[in-house]
């Protein structure tokens, strides 16, 4: 699928829950999240059926993301049934790390080719206060035993302020060089003031070649992360919803007022 702008479209990102375990300052408000209906989100089935329709038009990228998605109910049944989907060459799920030491083996087991896991710092002290209450010991154990079953590559997703040459940065390219992981530097955003930077040492914020589409957990369709623009696959149907998201993705992100737990980043 080509846009406007001569972008092949091939990634979709799926948002599966907006729930998450953790409350990251940059994710989340500090009052807390006001969480969707749940009879507003999208089943397995109607993911599913979404996923064949976007694949049959030219997506074989396919990510899973929350809020946390290891959070969601059954969450090793989706991801079966995605794998099983003929035409996706990478399928990845982006984790706080939380689970990943009860569901890495699982996970590998259903399909899931490899995870993107968010790690700012290896101060305890630090991450407790960046997520508001996470267990860093949680993650690491995660990250290892992941890595130990066969979810690979890994990368690990570091939040900066301004470089990697920052302490906490330097101490998570440290973990990774040890433990085999990459990683990739993300310089914090707001997507209410428009501010983004092209991610180091990956694809994102990188519009000219942006290749992606966002399905939120409620059934709305992105094309772009920075943008208010959205359709509905369910009012509009599947197939007319990928049309307009691609007839319609802008050239460059803007703004948008969602929170980033809403779409997955």
């Amino acid at each position: 699928m080509l846009d406007c702008f001569n972008r092949k479209i091939n990634y979709l990102r799926v948002s599966v829950t907006d729930l998450c375990n953790m409350r990251c300052q940059y994710c989340m408000p500090a009052q807390g999240a006001t969480l969707l209906p749940r009879d507003d989100i999208l089943s397995f089935e109607e993911i599913v059926a979404f996923i064949k329709i976007a694949v049959k038009k030219g997506i074989d990228k396919v990510r899973l993301t929350g809020g946390e998605p290891l959070v969601k109910r059954d969450i090793i049944s989706l991801v079966a049934m995605i794998s099983k989907i003929e035409g996706i060459h990478d399928f990845a799920m982006t984790t706080n790390g939380s689970f990943l030491v009860k569901y890495a083996q699982p996970l590998k087991d259903a399909g899931l080719h490899r995870i993107n896991v968010s790690l700012d710092t290896l101060n305890e002290s630090d991450f407790k206060q960046v997520t508001r209450g996470g267990d860093l010991d949680a993650v690491l154990k995660g990250i290892i035993h992941a890595k130990k079953v066969g979810l690979d590559p890994i990368k690990l997703n570091c939040i900066i302020k301004e470089s990697p040459d920052e302490a906490s940065a330097i101490s998570v390219a440290a973990f990774a060089k040890k433990h085999d992981c990459d990683i990739r530097y993300i310089r914090e955003m707001s997507m209410h003031q428009g501010t983004f930077w092209k991610v180091l040492n990956g694809d994102g914020g990188h519009c000219e070649t942006c290749n992606r589409l966002r399905l939120s957990s409620d059934g709305r369709l992105y094309p772009c992360l920075f943008n208010n623009k959205s359709y509905s696959i369910k009012d509009l149907g599947y197939e007319n919803a990928i049309d307009m998201a691609i007839n319609e993705k802008p050239e460059s992100g803007q703004k948008n007022t969602n929170q980033f737990y809403k779409l997955g980043g």
